[in-house]
Formats: structure tokens, sequence, C-alpha cells
């Protein structure tokens, strides 16, 4: 009966991890100023995020590396071969209230999305996002153990009751008093694959930097 059980359990997990994506996600952040790259690595419960240099996009800037299970971040620096425990932000507080409603349902390079629109007055701000659930199980699991504090991401802690594998493809940031453009996020590219744990993992060679 235990090794029953046991066997049971194993195949509940590799169920669970065999639904889940896994393989490289690249997206694009743009502002008034610019535009950069970033790329998304991601098996289980490991996520690799490697931010492109502004100037070359084959070289990468700096790195995140999100332990879900061991709850932990580690900052890596490619440059330097350094890296460094990172702990989780505490977001600001919000003025005024966030307003939440959903909007029409709309395909986005493929990818079946649903529109939430966040506003909040007092901060003359509105983001339009654009979600689908396709067994993306990492992205907010990470976004609540990142913490960040830009309002992208604030804004999309404020809409409740999201399906588990929900992920933004699209979201754009504008002001309403004047309804200028202040930022968008977009995905460019979804590659499903296999990904080695060598890329998810500090290399050997790169010391800790204590700060």
């Amino acid at each position: 009966m235990k090794r029953l059980f046991t066997i049971l359990f194993a195949l509940i997990g590799v169920n669970y991890f065999a639904q889940s994506f896994s393989g490289s996600i690249e997206f694009k952040y743009y502002t008034l100023r610019d535009t950069s790259l970033n790329t998304y690595w991601v098996k289980d419960s490991k996520i690799k995020l490697d931010q492109y240099s502004k100037k070359n996009n084959n070289t990468i800037e700096g790195s995140f590396i999100f332990d879900l299970e061991g709850k932990d971040i580690k900052v890596v620096n490619p440059k330097r071969k350094v890296w460094s425990e990172l702990k989780s932000e505490i977001p600001p507080v919000l003025k005024g209230k966030c307003d939440v409603t959903k909007g029409k349902d709309k395909t986005i390079n493929g990818l079946k999305c649903h529109e939430y629109v966040v506003k909040n007055t007092e901060e003359n701000t509105i983001i339009t996002y654009y979600l689908t659930t396709e067994h993306y199980d990492f992205f907010i699991p990470m976004m609540e153990l990142w913490n960040r504090k830009d309002k992208q991401s604030i804004y999309f802690s404020k809409i409740k009751g999201l399906a588990k594998g929900t992920m933004p493809v699209l979201s754009e940031e504008r002001s309403i008093e004047e309804n200028k453009f202040v930022s968008k996020l977009e995905i460019t590219k979804l590659t499903k694959s296999e990904v080695d744990n060598s890329k998810l993992a500090v290399p050997e060679e790169y010391k800790k930097f204590d700060q």
C-alpha cells in the first residue's frame, strides 16, 4: 500500500510538470526613451530572466534566477562574473484606488487572451492587460516572490481571482488625462523546449558578492 501511494504521488508530480510551460519566452519593454529585450528561461520551479544590453541584443547585461520552491532570488552579473542574493522588494503604497474591469477576449500572437483594465484616477494611470492561461504556472508565483515596484507589476497584482497559469501577453500603461503612452510590455516569441539545468544555475566560476 505504501509503495502504491508513492507511485501515485510520483505520477501526479510528473503530470503537473508535464502540463506546465517549459522553454523560453522573449519579450520587449518599451518606454518613451528606449526599448529593451528580455528572455525568461523556465523549467519547473526554476526561472532565469536574462536582460540584454540596449546597445547590443546579443549581450546579456544581467540576469535574475528565481527558485520558487526555495523562495530565493539571485542576481547575476556576467561582466564581473559575480552573483548576490536579492531580497524581495516592498511595494510602495498606492494613492487612491485601483478599479479593475474585464473587457472582451482577443487573440494575440495565436494566444487567446482576456482583457483587463486597471485604472487609478488619483495616480492618473490606466493599464490594459491581455492575459492568457496556457499553463504558465511560474508567472504569478514569481511576481509574488519578486514584489517589483514598477506600476505594471503593482497594478497586475490588483487583478484578483486569476486562474492558475495566467500570464500577460501584452500590457500597456497610459496616463488618463493626457492619454499619453508611458510603457508597454509585449511577448514577441514563445518557444516550448527542454531547458538544461545549467542554464538556470549560477556558473561555478562566479563568485558571491556580499553587499
